[in-house]
């Protein structure tokens, strides 16, 4: 990738022209978690109130200083709905970003393509007060489950490990955007960050 300069005033790819590069990861924290909702131009979904005995686990975010935050990934990790340890990775983003498709591991940038929207969605969520269809993404690898669908007119990806652990999009999870959750962000409990979002 090349930064902006003299000839464009946007990243560049040799492959996919402009786009959003992907911000350093850090350790999750809440002031970590802060600086991604203060930049975001998109939704910060997290579970609130978060699973029992389920904790962030690390946030990733692409965009730059000038654009902000065109796609938003939180990860969440605690016991699975099935047993054993599960890893739920949310990700929000604009048209094309392709964030989502990397966490998923499908050739991206959009899960458009690879879901079935002609049949009843697999699970809904509640994102932000709306009730939200998801569907899911085929062409994944065996060790995820991966839905996507549209909330807030972006994409709203579910990615868990291991697949099994996809039950607990089955609940009908309740999403908060974190950039309308005010003092709230302070209270959320810290794990170790996730691997996943080094992937």
């Amino acid at each position: 990738m090349r930064a902006p300069g003299l000839f464009s005033d946007s990243w560049q790819c040799d492959d996919h022209g402009a786009v959003h590069p992907l911000q350093p990861v850090v350790p999750p924290s809440v002031e970590a978690l802060g600086v991604v909702v203060h930049r975001a131009r998109v939704p910060v979904w997290m579970p609130w109130p978060l699973p029992v005995g389920w904790l962030f686990t690390g946030v990733a975010s692409a965009g730059d200083d000038r654009s902000g935050g065109r796609a938003t990934a939180v990860a969440c990790s605690g016991p699975g709905p099935l047993g054993g340890p599960g890893e739920l990775l949310l990700v929000a983003e604009e048209l094309g970003v392709g964030l989502g498709a990397r966490y998923a591991g499908i050739p991206g940038p959009d899960p458009g393509p690879h879901m079935c929207v002609d049949k009843p969605p697999d699970a809904k969520v509640l994102a932000a007060g709306h009730p939200t269809p998801l569907w899911h993404v085929a062409g994944s690898p065996a060790d995820r489950a991966v839905f996507a669908g549209e909330a807030s007119g972006l994409w709203l990806w579910a990615v868990v490990w291991p697949e099994r652990s996809g039950m607990l999009v089955y609940d009908e999870l309740i999403l908060a955007d974190l950039r309308d959750a005010g003092a709230e962000v302070e209270m959320v409990p810290c794990g170790a960050l996730s691997p996943r979002l080094l992937e």
